[in-house]
């Protein structure tokens, strides 16, 4: 087994074929010469995926990012990477290559990423494919927040309840953000979608990579925790509401703040989704009922 390892470390690292390992943290595990050259990766260097895209844009090397604003472009994409066994799509680099990349994700969430080289083919169709690509994305991101959607934060609700039917632990949490209505008609709609962007992106912020954190709707919020105890779950959404907590959102009102409630249900293997959001929301309404900004498990 050991000689099965080291011949293919040694093929990985011969190869044109760009390699890379990342940790459930989005850390870098390994790379081979290719990827480490695509990227700007120092021999010795083990960083976090975040943290080397925004490097390169900063340096205007790498990944091309269609984005003016990196945090944007980062929140949207990371509210997908990571969130399914496998996926492929095609990449850019400043240096004009074109790559066609796939990601694997184990349970554990340690990721492969494999890269070949696709500059060959005709623009014409390259274009179209990246056409394609954007509609894709744009139809699994929340518009005003750029986290996911309702359309696929279910998606992955369901993928877990379809590991829940093997043993497998999972919980849903419902956020609300409290008194929305109040904040609207006392501050203006544009008061309150800046609310929401503060809400998604400080919640995100603290998501771990195989969880799922979307916008269902209005003030709704959803997270998806595959592989986790109700007790942590309840644990992991109570220190977002500490956060949150802490967030003085509108520069003109520098004293504002806002709290949220949320509900916490752990998924049955007899569960559908349906049921397992309805638990959820029922722990939803018991945290209002208890005097809001606090969270309740079903």
């Amino acid at each position: 087994m050991d000689e099965i390892a080291e011949q293919l470390l040694q093929l990985s690292a011969n190869t044109s074929t760009l390699m890379a390992v990342y940790d459930s943290s989005d850390r870098l595990r390994y790379a081979n010469l290719a990827f480490r050259s695509a990227y700007f990766i120092e021999r010795d260097e083990t960083p976090l995926w975040p943290d080397l895209m925004r490097r390169n844009f900063e340096r205007g090397q790498g990944t091309v990012i269609h984005a003016k604003n990196f945090d944007e472009w980062l929140r949207s994409t990371q509210s997908r990477r990571g969130k399914i066994g496998y996926r492929a799509f095609e990449t850019d680099l400043m240096d004009g290559r074109w790559l066609w990349m796939t990601e694997s994700v184990q349970k554990n969430g340690w990721m492969l990423c494999v890269a070949s080289d696709i500059t060959t083919l005709r623009a014409e169709e390259r274009s179209v494919r990246q056409d394609r690509d954007f509609a894709v994305k744009a139809s699994q991101t929340d518009e005003l927040t750029g986290v996911a959607n309702r359309r696929f934060v279910m998606a992955r609700i369901e993928d877990m309840l379809v590991a829940a039917k093997d043993g497998s632990e999972g919980c849903l949490a419902v956020l609300d953000i409290d008194n929305f209505k109040h904040i609207n008609d006392r501050l203006g709609h544009h008061a309150g979608d800046l609310v929401l962007k503060d809400f998604a992106q400080r919640i995100h912020q603290h998501v771990r990579r195989n969880d799922c954190f979307g916008r269902v709707g209005g003030e709704e919020f959803v997270l998806a925790m595959p592989d986790t105890a109700l007790e942590d779950a309840v644990e992991i959404i109570e220190n977002m509401l500490t956060m949150i907590r802490f967030s003085r959102p509108l520069t003109e009102s520098p004293d504002f703040a806002y709290t949220c409630s949320a509900g916490v249900a752990a998924s049955l293997s007899e569960d559908t989704a349906a049921e397992l959001y309805r638990r959820a929301d029922q722990a939803l309404y018991a945290a209002k009922l208890g005097g809001r900004d606090r969270v309740r498990a079903a």
